[in-house]
């Protein structure tokens, strides 16, 4: 009975035999068609056969040997001469692409350079090479990829050389689009001119930053502007307890209460709200300034609306501002300014759900890439890792 000949996973390759106690060795032909590299032809003359050993993924735990005849033909069309193409086998390579593969699934799950360079025998600039050979090529089978039609941008550290670069992220894949240098709109201007499909876009989705909205205006004509939830919220958060702070600076101080202030009041236990009730009736001001707090904090997290149930909440937005701009405490002033700048992008926050958390759940697993890599020198070679982990 033949051996069974997809073991190999190689095309058009016939197994004749097995051997082996250690390194198993395989011998094999190829059975497929053979055409001219140059004219296509297949009136070919054999002229030389060579016997040629490359190494193939392993078997189990073995590693395995290829071993098979190679010819060189001269094509009789265009009488030119050419060592033949193997499916699976580059032409001077003494590996196959499973191989290859195997050394690359290996080190993308975790496995150093220089533990598969020792244990398979290897150079451990070669299974870096085959690392990112093998990554680019996943990358340029998405080149032309469209834009999403949900498109969220934040920026993220880099480096100290490079500073910060952009990321677009696809929140409706829940996959990173791509990654470039900068974050300025004169950085961006040469990735976003030769950008493709951007008319696709309907909606991005981002945090409170005017460089980002001005880009989004000029090249995304199409999309709708959505305000990140999550730093509309912490913006909120940060200019009350600044007015906390000046009403009470110990108070503010105080751990305990600074924890119960920061929590909404359905997360906290009866003796712990029991406790902020005491504090909050000690200080009327600080009372009345924590009831606006949490009024505005339940308008700003409202989301899942119709264009119906939105258009009814947008006198309580406005009226919010009014008192904000009212107000004698300057943070709070500046957060009225603030939220007035921004009230469409924010209004579009109870019709829309997609949040940038996904981007700042990539920005983690980015950040564990650099780690793992004791950080980048080369921007591409970073690119190229985060657009096959996090795409």
């Amino acid at each position: 009975m033949p051996p069974d000949t997809s073991l190999l996973g190689l095309p058009g390759f016939q197994m004749n035999r097995i051997d082996g106690l250690g390194a198993v060795s395989i011998w094999a032909h190829y059975v497929g068609p053979v055409s001219c590299p140059h004219c296509g032809s297949s009136k070919l003359r054999l002229k030389d056969t060579k016997e040629r050993v490359v190494r193939h993924a392993s078997m189990g735990l073995r590693p395995c040997l290829l071993i098979f005849p190679s010819h060189k033909y001269r094509c009789e069309s265009c009488g030119r001469y050419f060592n033949q193409r193997l499916p699976g086998i580059g032409l001077w390579r003494r590996s196959s692409e499973p191989f290859r593969r195997q050394i690359f699934v290996q080190h993308h799950e975790g496995i150093s350079q220089k533990t598969l360079a020792a244990r398979e025998r290897l150079g451990s600039a070669t299974v870096g090479r085959w690392y990112h050979d093998l990554l680019d090529r996943k990358v340029r089978e998405r080149q032309n990829d469209p834009c999403p039609r949900v498109l969220g941008i934040d920026e993220h550290f880099f480096s100290r050389k490079d500073g910060y670069a952009t990321t677009f992220c696809d929140l409706g894949k829940h996959k990173v689009f791509d990654v470039t240098l900068g974050r300025s709109e004169k950085a961006l201007e040469p990735y976003l001119r030769r950008l493709v499909g951007k008319d696709q876009v309907r909606v991005v989705c981002m945090d409170l930053s005017a460089t980002y909205r001005s880009i989004v205006r000029s090249h995304f004509p199409q999309a709708l502007i959505v305000a990140d939830r999550f730093h509309v919220i912490r913006l909120m958060n940060q200019r009350f307890l600044e007015v906390w702070g000046q009403l009470d600076p110990k108070g503010k101080a105080h751990r305990g209460l600074l924890s119960l202030m920061r929590r909404l009041p359905k997360n906290l236990k009866a003796d712990q709200w029991a406790r902020l009730l005491d504090y909050l009736k000690a200080h009327p001001a600080i009372e009345a300034v924590y009831g606006f707090w949490q009024k505005l904090g339940r308008l700003l997290r409202i989301k899942s609306r119709t264009q119906a149930q939105c258009r009814r909440l947008i006198p309580y937005f406005r009226s919010a501002l009014r008192q904000l701009r009212g107000s004698g405490f300057r943070p709070l002033q500046q957060l009225g300014e603030t939220l007035e700048s921004w009230q469409e992008e924010i209004v579009r926050m109870w019709r829309f759900t997609k949040t940038n958390g996904i981007t700042e759940g990539f920005h983690n697993k980015m950040e564990m890439i650099s780690r793992r890599a004791f950080g980048f020198r080369n921007f591409e070679n970073y690119r190229l890792r985060v657009r096959v982990h996090c795409g």
